[in-house]
């Protein structure tokens, strides 16, 4: 009866996970096949699951479209840019602060935690409007280096947390090892704090390249000009209308959207995973 009884729950958790499985990515699925479907096929009834009469046409006009006189592909290489060097910033900054906040003792320390903490609970419509402001008086509009600080503003604190839970978690008596090397605090952090919580920095870059990839309202604010925008609100302007949408053509464009993120996924997969579960405790 034991037997049976397991025998019973494993195959109902198995149609449980396939349930859920299908359910998640169905939508990716349906992405994908309307990508290869023509502009009428899109919403031929019933719909088709497989496209009886795939065609590249949507990927070609993507390649080769344009919204006036910028090509869409420009919208991808905006999008590069400004999520590498997203990454690249915040992350730098976020390893800086954490282990400041961590390791150091200072003055009004527990204060900068919540200040830090409290930046997050303004929702980024409030933002807009001040920060437009902001960035006419500075030259900053429909530039790399202000769309990249706009999402690094956004990003850093909460990277700043995340990276700290993980320094937190190392034993200081290491600290005093390294100090007694001769070490400093920049050595301590070079040298002990960041080999171990590789897997930590590895999950905030990805959490701040896809928050950097996926933003649609600081570009579309903050990029006044057609030709530096991403592909977020890119895709609005070269696959959306007043009275038509190009479903196919918009998805096609979600698929080279979402390749880039499939692809970080797959190879830094592994430290995701370490970083998320195991911490930064190594042994």
């Amino acid at each position: 009866m034991r037997r049976k009884n397991t025998v019973v729950f494993k195959l109902a958790l198995l149609i449980g996970v396939i349930v859920i499985l299908l359910w998640t990515l169905f939508p990716v699925f349906w992405m994908f096949s309307t990508s290869f479907k023509t502009a009428t096929a899109v919403f031929e009834r019933p719909p088709e699951l497989i496209p009886s009469n795939p065609t590249l046409s949507s990927y070609t006009r993507m390649m080769t479209g344009t919204v006036g006189v910028t090509p869409i592909m420009r919208f991808f290489n905006n999008s590069v840019i400004s999520s590498l060097g997203t990454v690249i910033i915040a992350t730098m900054f976020a390893v800086l602060a954490s282990f400041a906040l961590s390791r150091l003792r200072f003055r009004f320390r527990k204060s900068i935690m919540l200040g830090v903490l409290a930046t997050q609970m303004f929702p980024l419509v409030v933002l807009l409007t001040p920060l437009y402001i902001l960035y006419m008086r500075l030259r900053l509009l429909n530039t790399y280096i202000g769309l990249i600080i706009a999402f690094t503003s956004f990003t850093l604190p909460f990277s700043i947390w995340m990276l700290k839970g993980f320094i937190d978690t190392i034993p200081s008596e290491l600290d005093e090892a390294a100090t007694i090397d001769g070490c400093g605090p920049l050595g301590i952090l070079l040298r002990v704090i960041v080999p171990v919580i590789t897997p930590g920095i590895m999950a905030t870059a990805v959490f701040a390249f896809l928050d950097a990839w996926n933003n649609l309202l600081f570009p579309l604010t903050l990029m006044t000009d057609v030709s530096m925008k991403t592909l977020p609100p890119g895709m609005i302007l070269a696959f959306g209308g007043e009275f038509k949408h190009d479903w196919s053509g918009m998805m096609a464009t979600s698929a080279l959207v979402a390749l880039p993120v499939i692809v970080v996924f797959i190879i830094l997969q592994r430290f995701l995973v370490d970083g998320l579960t195991a911490g930064s405790v190594k042994g």
